[in-house]
């Protein structure tokens, strides 16, 4: 068995013991005013955000490179959050990505809903191995959050309490629901992306991992639910590629680069995210054929490998002529017409190469399933 963190287990165990007395006896006494539960609010909304913008996609791995002034502001607001320095943070994440569902993933879902969720934290973790975060140990601010977590951890906390309850003119207030509420919140959003974000939801890119794709988890953790996505496309600064996705560090990171205050904004380019999805799709395909009894099986898997090799052979040829037409100057005008009427006809071929793709997949689809 494992040795105990009894340093974590105490502190998580003691503030929601103190949560579940004092908040009841707050609500008894007092009502909370708007501008408290504003304050609570925000902070737990810039905790988030100092978690999933910072520790998460600028540090772990990193997305994107942020001004050192937002640096600074990410490392406070994600040391308020309480979940360990940026480094410590970083570490066990990259090792969750390169070993995920496995005994070496830190906190793997196989191990059951409440390890991936809270239980991983009260065992005793092994030392950070430098060689897996040599880039974030070149970094002074981060070098300097992690020699001084825990004295920065207690002013931070002192501060806040003092600070919303001076302007709330509620300190009891201010202790209950800006430090004791906030960080149960806090705390249990970033836990929901290595549980719920593991188990409940679809699996739209990559069915080989345990992390799926669920718009309500990404309401609770600031746009993380589009895990799927994340952990087969893991340096995208985006985890709701649409523009309609719910992914407010996505948006953030984004004006921040208009800005200027943040650069080297890495996306995955469109076309591996479609071949990754006809993939996929194909996986789905033939294991629902593998595991059926029709006699014509056999033909119909062939008929997906075909169509697949089809479709993504068009694709191929309307991406590479896409490419060549951009790359071509403009004094070359005859050579661009010309190219822009095989881009036509590629383009007519891949719908075409669609539509039989989608008619192969609904006719697959409606088959029964077996007994």
């Amino acid at each position: 068995m494992k040795k105990m963190d009894w340093v974590s287990l105490g502190y998580i165990a003691s503030y929601h013991f103190c949560l579940a007395i004092f908040l009841p006896l707050y609500f008894f006494y007092f009502s909370p005013s708007k501008t408290l539960i504003f304050s609570m609010i925000g902070l737990v909304f810039a905790c988030g955000i100092g978690i999933t913008a910072g520790y998460h996609r600028c540090f772990s791995h990193p997305a994107y490179k942020a001004h050192p002034l937002v640096e600074s502001v990410l490392l406070f607001f994600g040391n308020l959050a309480t979940q360990g320095s940026a480094l410590r943070w970083s570490y066990e994440h990259r090792l969750h990505h390169a070993h995920v569902d496995t005994d070496e993933d830190p906190y793997s879902v196989t191990k059951g809903f409440w390890h991936a969720h809270i239980l991983w934290l009260f065992k005793a973790r092994p030392p950070i191995d430098d060689r897996i975060v040599s880039d974030l140990k070149r970094n002074p601010l981060i070098r300097f959050q992690n020699d001084y977590y825990l004295p920065l951890l207690i002013a931070q906390h002192v501060l806040v309490i003092l600070f919303f309850g001076w302007v709330t003119n509620d300190y009891f207030g201010s202790f209950v629901f800006c430090y004791l509420l906030r960080s149960f919140f806090s705390h249990h959003t970033t836990w929901f992306i290595n549980s719920l974000a593991h188990t409940w939801g679809e699996k739209n890119f990559s069915k080989e991992h345990s992390a799926v794709d669920n718009f309500i988890i990404s309401l609770l953790t600031y746009g993380e639910g589009y895990h799927n996505y994340h952990h087969t496309f893991s340096n995208d600064y985006r985890n709701g590629i649409k523009w309609y996705h719910y992914d407010p560090t996505k948006w953030l990171i984004f004006i921040l680069s208009k800005l200027g205050l943040a650069s080297n904004l890495r996306r995955m380019n469109f076309e591996k995210i479609q071949f990754q999805l006809i993939l996929e799709h194909k996986k789905e395909l033939v294991k629902k054929l593998t595991q059926s009894f029709l006699d014509s099986k056999e033909d119909l898997i062939e008929r997906v490998h075909k169509q697949a090799d089809a479709l993504t052979s068009a694709l191929e040829d309307f991406i590479q002529k896409g490419r060549r037409y951009r790359e071509i100057g403009k004094d070359l005008k005859e050579i661009k017409n010309h190219l822009k009427l095989e881009i036509r006809a590629v383009k007519d071929q891949l719908k075409f190469e669609w539509r039989n793709w989608d008619n192969l997949s609904n006719y697959i689809h409606k088959l029964k399933k077996p007994a």
